[in-house]
């Protein structure tokens, strides 16, 4: 892969976007998981809520980040509540699913790692997948009705009904659902379109087509499988065959500290990656075309972009699973079309 000077950011950040709601007392935890449905409709998946410290410092500004709370090992601080809801445009929040905080309440660990939307599924279905549990729901699109869970509550496994540690999941054009089996299994499950097994590829390794941690997954055209490999730092690419159980192995992009999050558009991948912070766009073929580094400086700094969604207008949202927040991202005037993110691939 071949490296290029950073360039500027061709966004502006909205700041102060993710207005509080939480109870006096408590701020945001890791907003891990972000999906932007709408540009009126932004789906948080967060790991919980931080209690905060009481008399609170000076200089709170909405978010523990703010003075100097890491919410990632803040564990002491985490209570199970708000883990899932949604926030209109102007950042203010729209639903809580609090009914569904009780699926995170005893997890030793982390909690909800994504939550993403097929663009082939008319019901809009919401899938949330919770590292901890080894578990993922999916629920209607109002958050009424758990609709299908799979895997088995704090046990985990390697077969073909449990996960260990999933961290995320795609969807192919035919139906086929791609699991993330993640960051202990180093796999990714295909599943049908009923969500029953098919097969798997991956594994542990730094060989072709192996993961040292499955931490995201994106889909492009022409059957190609965008898999980033978090400690390997790589993206490894595959690609679907005519056996709906197999996928053929293309290529491994190297040359990265640790990817977190990745969209695969039309004709390029973004993702970010951590050090430096950074978002990157690559071509098919793994060249570097273009990058910005986020600060970590407040107001507006990142700690980790863990997560990031764009939305129909080309507005974009990044959750930070330390400073514990989303922020919202608007293109800057006149910026050249091709350093903005656009919306996923889909076929059509």
């Amino acid at each position: 892969m071949t490296t290029q000077t950073p360039g500027p950011s061709p966004y502006t950040v909205v700041r102060g976007w993710h207005q509080p709601f939480a109870e006096p007392g408590f701020a945001f935890g890791g907003n891990s998981g972000v999906f932007a449905e709408s540009p009126d409709r932004i789906f948080i998946a967060q790991r919980g809520e931080t209690r905060l410290p009481d008399p609170l410092p000076s200089g709170f500004a909405g978010f523990a980040g703010s003075i100097g709370i890491n919410v990632l090992n803040a564990v002491d601080r985490r209570v199970w509540r708000n883990c899932l809801y949604t926030l209109d445009s102007q950042g203010r929040v729209r639903e809580r699913w609090t009914q569904w905080d009780h699926l995170c309440q005893g997890a030793s660990g982390p909690g909800p790692h994504r939550i993403r939307i097929s663009p082939y599924d008319p019901d809009r279905r919401v899938w949330v997948i919770n590292e901890s549990t080894h578990q993922i729901y999916v629920f209607s699109n109002d958050g009424a009705r758990l609709l299908l869970t799979l895997g088995e509550r704090n046990v985990p496994g390697s077969d073909a009904t449990h996960f260990a540690k999933p961290q995320d999941v795609a969807f192919l054009p035919d139906g086929r659902i791609l699991v993330a089996d993640g960051l202990d299994n180093h796999r990714v499950i295909i599943l049908d379109k009923d969500a029953r097994y098919l097969g798997e590829f991956g594994g542990f390794g730094k060989g072709p087509g192996q993961f040292n941690g499955v931490h995201a997954l994106g889909i492009g055209p022409q059957g190609r499988i965008f898999a980033l490999d978090r400690s390997g730092g790589r993206v490894n690419v595959f690609r679907t065959t005519a056996d709906p159980a197999k996928v053929e192995v293309v290529a491994s992009y190297p040359g990265f500290s640790l990817p977190l999050d990745l969209i695969v558009n039309d004709t390029a991948i973004w993702m970010t990656d951590l050090k430096p912070l950074r978002f990157i766009k690559l071509d098919f073929e793994g060249r570097h075309l273009y990058t910005w580094h986020v600060p970590s400086d407040l107001p507006d700094g990142y700690l980790e972009v863990h997560t990031f969604s764009v939305d129909s207008a080309g507005n974009l949202y990044g959750g930070d699973n330390q400073y514990g927040r989303t922020q919202k991202f608007v293109p800057r005037p006149g910026v050249d079309p091709a350093l903005l993110i656009s919306a996923p691939w889909r076929a059509r």
